[in-house]
């Protein structure tokens, strides 16, 4: 998946994030070599941004929907306090495998829960509250993972959405024939955007990012 942003300002700003600890640099790379869907990698950039809302919040329980490979769940367990734990949910088998031993290589595994099975029947088994909650699985589920989330978000907690922007696609209503994706992601967002529970803010970060929290 494209970003939004001009390639050579994408670079600018890899260039002046801090660089990724080498365990997620080979992560990303296996996942590029070897994965089909690899532009579903979380990424260098974005995994700061969720390695730093998870360290400034001071979230002890953070829940994903979408393993993938593992990147994203391993950024936020790198700055977890002692005693935090993320708990990732992911339906795929062989995405939860790779991600599964890239868990038990890294010093944070034992503070990732990887629970396989379809994300809604996972997360019914969890009851919370969730300090942060990362959602970046199908699309077209995305008002029921954020509905979910919102049930167990703590008081202060932080819902974080990726792909909001899906390359742009939601902008352009001229488009002739959008996929299922862009008009779920198009419904999801003016949902949101109309949501008198919560505030949200919209980032331009690699494929769109928003960030949700309760009013």
């Amino acid at each position: 998946m494209a970003g939004i942003v001009p390639e050579d300002i994408e670079r600018y700003v890899a260039d002046h994030t801090t660089r990724e600890p080498e365990q997620l640099a080979a992560v990303a790379a296996e996942t590029r070599e070897q994965m089909t869907s690899a532009g579903m990698l979380t990424g260098h950039v974005e995994g700061r941004l969720l390695e730093t809302l998870v360290h400034a919040t001071g979230a002890r329980h953070v829940l994903e929907f979408g393993t993938f490979t593992g990147y994203s769940a391993l950024s936020m367990a790198s700055a977890l306090p002692p005693g935090g734990k993320v708990v990732t949910l992911e339906v795929d088998p062989e995405r939860a495998r790779i991600a599964r031993r890239h868990f038990g290589e890294s010093r944070y595994g034992d503070q990732i829960e990887l629970r396989l099975g379809p994300a809604l029947e996972s997360v019914a088994e969890l009851p919370g509250p969730f300090d942060l909650v990362f959602i970046d699985a199908d699309k077209p589920s995305y008002p029921l993972y954020f509905e979910a989330a919102l049930e167990r978000l703590a008081d202060r907690g932080l819902i974080v959405v990726d792909n909001t922007l899906w390359g742009g696609r939601v902008v352009d209503e001229r488009e002739p024939d959008p996929d299922e994706s862009t008009l779920a992601l198009r419904r999801f967002n003016d949902r949101v955007a109309r949501d008198d529970r919560v505030t949200s803010v919209m980032l331009s970060v690699r494929d769109g990012v928003t960030l949700i929290r309760r009013r």
